[in-house]
């Protein structure tokens, strides 16, 4: 109904959306979390791509491939970079975009879009 019926239903406004948005942020790590690097993927792979192809709306073809591409970069460094010991790509996956999407929530917010 909007800001203005909220603060007249004496609703705190930016406390409600700062937990709401605090909530949803926790509930998609933990779906991350229990269901692994291609979920997690599934997440970054269609913002990268609508950045690089710089269109309005969701791209499937490019989110595929955007996805394909980090899948396969994130497992080829797993293995490459780190000799003997082998991280996980789940967890190179994870640590790579967690940073990204945390810099995509702060430059959005930032920008007034969240």
């Amino acid at each position: 109904m909007g800001d203005d019926a909220a603060y007249a239903l004496g609703v705190p406004v930016e406390r409600t959306r700062l937990v709401t948005m605090a909530g949803a942020v926790l509930l998609t790590a933990a779906a991350t979390a229990a269901a692994g690097p291609i979920a997690f993927v599934a997440l970054a792979a269609p913002q990268l791509a609508r950045r690089l192809t710089r269109s309005p709306g969701p791209n499937l073809t490019a989110a595929a491939c955007t996805g394909a591409a980090l899948l396969l970069a994130a497992d080829w460094a797993s293995q490459r970079l780190f000799g003997a010991d082998r991280l996980p790509v789940g967890a190179l996956t994870g640590m790579l975009g967690g940073c990204y999407l945390l810099w995509l929530l702060f430059t959005e917010r930032r920008a007034g879009r969240i």
